[in-house]
């Protein structure tokens, strides 16, 4: 009996143990400032690119999981992949090929690109995560990955903002840079196969696009902070 009464503080700790270590595992998913203005002004430099790498690394893993399983499930043939002509409504926004040439660029210009293609992608994800909603194809944990990507866009743009300002008041780059309007996004279509192939072609430039913003934000922390993780 009275081993049973210790053990009781020692199950106890364990619950407490494993209730605070899984709040510690979902700190991941919080907001990229979880207080706004107040917790951005109080972090470092490189734990706001930290922040902002880690969303954008989870905002990728998403978009990719949701392209191969619209390729795996919807589409009605492999053949007609082939057929997508890939023209991204944001191919008017000129990105850097390529790890040497993204080096190459200005710190303000490379901070405006990373901006300008989030931008492009608010309104084309919030109108995919709807056609989603209404298609009796798509099941609801497809639809909800949807509302992920298009809400986790939004919070690294925020994100992304913060760190240029944080970069302005250290003045290690200037106050031009500026972000444009989204460009619009023809996701319409006729038939439903053409718009199958037209979400499917706007996922394809989307994990393409959120592939691109993850590596110039790491470029441009190297640049940056080389001191920390490079």
């Amino acid at each position: 009996m009275p081993g049973n009464i210790r053990s009781v503080p020692s199950v106890w700790v364990v619950l407490v143990c494993l209730l605070f270590c899984s709040r510690l595992t979902s700190v991941g998913a919080a907001p990229i400032c979880a207080n706004d203005q107040a917790a951005c002004n109080i972090l470092s430099l490189a734990n706001l690119f930290d922040r902002v790498i880690q969303h954008s690394a989870r905002m990728h893993s998403i978009s990719n999981d949701l392209h191969s399983e619209f390729e795996q499930y919807f589409l009605p043939s492999k053949n007609q992949i082939g057929r997508v002509s890939r023209i991204c409504h944001t191919s008017t926004i000129l990105t850097p090929n390529g790890k040497e040439n993204a080096q190459r660029l200005a710190r303000e210009e490379l901070t405006e690109v990373i901006l300008k293609l989030l931008v492009a992608w608010g309104d084309p994800l919030w109108h995919f995560h709807q056609s989603m909603i209404h298609h009796q194809d798509f099941n609801n944990l497809s639809s909800s990955k949807a509302l992920q990507m298009s809400d986790m866009v939004h919070e690294l743009r925020k994100g992304v903002e913060k760190v240029a300002e944080k970069m302005q008041k250290l003045g290690i780059i200037s106050n031009s840079v500026t972000s444009l309007d989204s460009p619009e996004a023809s996701v319409s279509s006729d038939s439903a196969e053409w718009r199958l192939m037209k979400e499917y072609d706007l996922l394809y430039c989307f994990r393409r696009d959120s592939n691109k913003v993850q590596n110039y934000l790491k470029i441009l922390k190297c640049r940056i902070v080389p001191e920390h993780g490079c």
